[in-house]
């Protein structure tokens, strides 16, 4: 009996080891297998960069539907309009308006150091002037040691950048209204209580989001008034304000303790199509009758204003897009790619991440690279060779009925925007360089900036658009410091240099702002480009009423 049962433990044991072996092979192999994807730039036929989920079932197509990242956002609706050019631009008028949009793209080497969590962002996003898109790129988002070029990619600290983005997004404020309107919504009428003015309650973003809240500190709001309260859910453009039958009182607690009082006899500007249930279990008292108040914040019942639609990592190169809540439904085609010019001229420690996108019936392409370094005369070749490599490259496979009409390479598109560190330099001594900085003269040394004169020359970027370089070099400083790296044993005497661009291609495109930002983070500075883009938008009432007028001209032959 002992033999029969020392028989099955040694069976089981062997059974164990044979499971343990096969998982270990399996998992070796697809260690390997994401390796060798990575060294030669493999892309899978899965979609394999992340975007934020959402439950109000927007999709990054042209119906409503749910987003699946694995569908790279393109809607099966055979009634979405098709991104076509007619020969005829005429004909094209007649049913297509245009309409600008807002993007703040901005590129930083942060020199593979993990932010604070507290650390400032909103002078780099220019969240005073409240954009419609952010096309952020980052590069060295990881060190560039050998374990991160050749091995599994880690993606901790691209995480950790995107809570510092979303936390800056959400505090931006939306845009007062230019023109009030003393009709739809009225003007709150003071009651006799007040003793001073009171700032506006009612404030709107652009495209239609109708993000109502009110400004100052949380207001105290008692349980009868409660009842009357309703929240206009800011992706909800068809939902109307209510007209409660009683006036509602808000108390208002300032910096300086003092109350005042709020009456609003007529139509609110907050409704809820549909009684709070969930809020009044959640913070309405057990006995009712209770008058004691109630702590309600409006602005944590308000959903993101920015949702994040792509966010892609190769390496040390990383393009992350955020949009407007309101735009993103109107955002389709989205697809992805990478491509690698770095070691042996595939791997991803320099190359770019690419996104292809149409807003509206407009198709964009969005790039962040990190190009080869460098100081010697022959550098900028190398430079301008990855120029070529990755507009050679990048191949985009949208999954689509349409797909044949839809951009596949870089060229295709209508508006592109590529920024990164081009790691282009100034072709001036060390003590030269030093000596226009500290004068400001500028326009020396762009004359001798490297980038420029390939543009110029038609080497590279041919028929690109830059702004006017009015800010010192952005490369190279001292960790945490204003001054430039100097004399340094390892690496000699730095140049500083102009390394961090903003480019774009493309008609309807306006520069508004170029500028960078002076967090002392890594050795580089932000820079950040403001652009209004004119896109195309499909007016159906425009088309039923061209159609319309050719039916008539059919019927009258």
């Amino acid at each position: 009996m002992a033999v029969v049962v020392g028989s099955r433990s040694r069976r089981t044991e062997m059974n164990w080891a044979t499971i343990c072996c096969s998982a270990f092979s399996c998992l070796q192999l697809y260690w390997t297998r994401l390796v060798i994807r990575k060294w030669f730039n493999v892309s899978s036929f899965d979609s394999d960069y992340s975007a934020d989920t959402d439950d109000d079932r927007l999709s990054l197509s042209c119906s409503s539907q749910d987003f699946d990242p694995s569908s790279s956002g393109v809607t099966k609706d055979d009634d979405c309009p098709k991104l076509r050019r007619r020969n005829s631009e005429t004909f094209r008028v007649q049913y297509i308006d245009t309409q600008a949009i807002r993007i703040c793209a901005g590129t930083w080497n942060v020199g593979g150091r993990v932010p604070p969590a507290d650390l400032d962002i909103d002078g780099w996003l220019d969240t005073l002037e409240p954009a419609d898109i952010y096309v952020l790129g980052l590069q060295e988002i990881v060190p560039l040691n050998p374990g991160n070029i050749f091995g599994i990619e880690d993606d901790q600290p691209a995480s950790v950048w995107e809570n510092i983005i979303r936390d800056a997004l959400n505090r931006v404020q939306p845009r007062k209204r230019k023109i009030l309107s003393h009709s739809d919504p009225p003007s709150p009428k003071p009651c006799k209580e007040v003793s001073h003015n009171v700032h506006d309650t009612f404030l709107e973003t652009r495209h239609g989001a109708c993000d109502t809240f009110f400004s100052g500190e949380r207001p105290i709001v008692t349980e009868d008034s409660l009842t009357n309260i309703e929240v206009l859910d800011s992706t909800n453009d068809n939902a109307s304000p209510s007209t409660p039958d009683r006036s509602l009182s808000v108390k208002i607690n300032s910096d300086s303790h003092r109350e005042e009082r709020i009456c609003y006899s007529e139509r609110v500007g907050l409704s809820w199509p549909e009684p709070p249930l969930k809020l009044l279990n959640q913070y309405v008292l057990e006995r009712r009758g209770s008058f004691k108040p109630l702590n309600l914040s409006i602005m944590n019942l308000r959903k993101p204003a920015y949702v994040r639609i792509v966010s892609k990592q190769m390496v040390g190169v990383f393009l992350t897009i955020w949009v407007r809540r309101s735009l993103r439904k109107h955002i389709s085609n989205l697809s992805v790619s990478t491509v690698g010019v770095g070691i042996m001229g595939y791997i991803g420690n320099k190359g770019s991440v690419s996104v292809s996108m149409s807003i509206y019936q407009t198709p964009f392409c969005f790039l962040c690279s990190h190009l080869s370094s460098g100081e010697k005369d022959t550098d900028h070749q190398k430079r301008n060779d990855d120029v070529r490599e990755i507009n050679r490259r990048t191949l985009f496979h949208p999954n689509s009925s349409n797909a044949n009409v839809l951009p596949r390479s870089i060229r295709d598109h209508e508006r592109i925007l590529w920024l990164g560190d081009l790691n282009y330099r100034i072709n001036l001594s060390y003590e030269k360089t030093h000596e226009l900085i500290a004068r400001k003269e500028w326009q020396r040394l762009l004359e001798n900036d490297q980038l420029s004169n390939e543009m110029r020359k038609g080497n590279v970027f041919e028929g690109w658009s830059e702004g006017v370089l009015c800010f010192p070099p952005t490369y190279k400083y001292e960790i945490d410091s204003d001054n430039y790296i100097g004399d340094d044993p390892e690496s000699g005497k730095r140049r500083p240099a102009w390394c961090d661009r903003v480019i774009w291609k493309g008609k309807g495109m306006k520069l508004l702002s170029y500028r960078r930002n002076e967090i002392q983070l890594s050795d580089h500075r932000p820079v950040t480009a403001t652009i209004l883009a004119e896109v195309e938008v499909l007016s159906p009432w425009k088309l039923q009423r061209a159609l319309a007028i050719t039916y008539a001209e059919i019927q009258s032959q």
